[in-house]
């Protein structure tokens, strides 16, 4: 296991991350995604553990808070050390009927901190992030708050999740200028056959040395080597039933359709090929898996040990490439008469 500097921070997280959104009953949405007991869940933990990963993430809204629960109960039942381990969850989703029990408002996260210290039974989170973009909350009131939260040693780092690149960029202004904790990383989703942040996001990240953290690798399932053109709703497969993230499937088979051959020379799974893919990219902190069983687990942990070649990391970047878009293809032909004289219109008609 290989370990990286979350964000522009000297805190090290493992390139895999445990989440937990499969563990408790699965209620509600959840149910689609999982139920895992404790006693399954205190063995998937282990098994993470055992394998050198550090770090785990879960959210208030998993199963109505049940997964931090397991989580927390979890790390008990193991006597798992609160140092040796780094503990990431998420606020912002509904967690009650209330008018203020969702979003990012001072009252509902100073609400939201207490609620999951108490499930995760600890003191303080070592990464806080928010879950998603508040249209109603000023920016600045979510920094403040925060910032409130680490200052009270509550909270370690903060962080966000699917957010647009523009108001992340807005945050660590203000972060900037009002001298305000920052914003160290993103949790997204990012696949080989979901590439789109690769446009604005990566750069953004790249630029001003934020960690991303990865969800749903594997495009929800779709990418584990269950699905294929000629089998395309697997019975007992979570993705047949819960059609998620949005993918275009007729782009996914063509990937398939290259992942196949490499997993086959690997003598591996098709996931392990397209997790790989996702752990040789430079801008990925760490790539979050979620497992029901154990075989599944240790799965996923053998792709840290899967060093595809440059040819196969290529052929997997074709076949996945993000079709153009401005203003990237016009950046891409005016850029190009800058380190040295073309003819940006010779092979144009």
């Amino acid at each position: 296991m290989e370990y990286k500097a979350l964000g522009n921070t000297g805190l090290l997280v493992s390139q895999l991350c445990l989440g937990t959104m499969t563990m408790g009953s699965g209620s509600g949405v959840y149910s689609h995604i999982g139920d895992v007991g404790q006693a399954d869940a205190n063995n998937l933990i282990k098994v993470a553990l055992e394998a050198g990963i550090n770090f785990f993430d879960t959210a208030d809204v998993y199963s109505s808070g049940e997964s931090e629960k397991t989580l927390g109960h979890a790390l008990k039942d193991l006597g798992i050390l609160r140092k040796d381990i780094v503990l990431a969850t998420k606020f912002y989703s509904r967690i009650g009927p209330g008018r203020n029990d969702v979003g990012a408002s001072r009252k509902h996260i100073m609400d939201a901190i207490e609620s999951s210290l108490k499930n995760l039974q600890t003191d303080y989170i070592d990464l806080y992030q928010i879950h998603a973009n508040d249209v109603l909350t000023p920016t600045d009131e979510i920094l403040r708050t925060l910032d409130d939260l680490v200052t009270q040693g509550k909270v370690r780092y903060i962080g966000c999740s699917n957010w647009q690149a523009w108001k992340l960029a807005q945050s660590l202004g203000i972060s900037g200028l009002k001298n305000t904790v920052r914003f160290e990383s993103l949790q997204a989703y990012y696949s080989l056959a979901g590439r789109d942040l690769e446009r604005e996001i990566v750069p953004l990240l790249e630029n001003e040395k934020l960690g991303l953290l990865v969800w749903s690798p594997l495009a929800g399932g779709l990418l584990s080597g269950k699905f294929s053109r000629e089998n395309q709703k697997p019975e007992g497969s979570r993705r047949t039933t819960f059609d998620f993230p949005i993918v275009d499937k007729e782009r996914a088979w063509n990937i398939l359709d290259v992942i196949f051959p490499i997993a086959e020379k690997y003598d591996c799974s098709a996931a392990r090929v397209a997790l790989a893919w996702l752990l040789s990219k430079p801008v990925v902190t760490s790539v979050i898996v979620g497992a029901k069983r154990a075989e599944q687990l240790q799965d996923n942990i053998a792709a840290t040990e899967l060093k595809l070649t440059d040819e196969e990391i290529k052929q997997l970047d074709a076949i996945s490439e993000l079709p153009a878009e401005y203003p990237g293809w016009m950046l891409a032909t005016q850029g190009a008469d800058r380190l040295g004289e073309v003819d940006l219109w010779s092979n144009r008609s």
